[in-house]
């Protein structure tokens, strides 16, 4: 068992993936890189949660090394990183779709944002290409 991974009670699936994106943050940061095209470091605190700038870095610092995340040098500006998905982080594609197509069926919010739950319903395959980034 790697450094990085947690002892669990069960070998339960469901408690494995809460293990590495069950709290809010990292599943949002998966989104905003899959789905928004986010990539560096201020792309993330621009969102419109509002992330604290010491849980964004614990949970960048946490995803690169489950290896859900690369992290490299921006070619555009040699001080700053930048993040993308691994294929372990593109593995999460269904799930982010299944997110997705949960939450536009029971959230009844008027502000509910369902373009990208458009997109979805429109060609799901393909969309998920998408995330995949093929």
């Amino acid at each position: 068992m790697s450094k990085n991974e947690q002892i669990r009670s069960s070998g339960c699936p469901i408690a494995y993936g809460l293990d590495i994106i069950g709290d809010r943050w990292s599943l949002l940061v998966i989104r905003d890189i899959m789905i928004r095209g986010n990539k560096t470091y201020s792309d993330f605190l621009e969102a419109e949660e509002g992330i604290a700038s010491n849980i964004l870095n614990d949970r960048l610092k946490k995803l690169t090394n489950l290896g859900i995340l690369d992290k490299s040098r921006d070619p555009n500006n040699r001080r700053s990183f930048v993040y993308e998905l691994t294929e372990k982080g593109h593995d999460l594609a269904p799930l982010v779709i299944e997110m997705v197509i949960w939450s536009g069926k029971h959230d009844t919010r008027e502000n509910a944002s369902k373009e990208v739950l458009a997109k979805v319903l429109e060609d799901k395959r393909q969309f998920e290409m998408e995330l995949r980034g093929k």
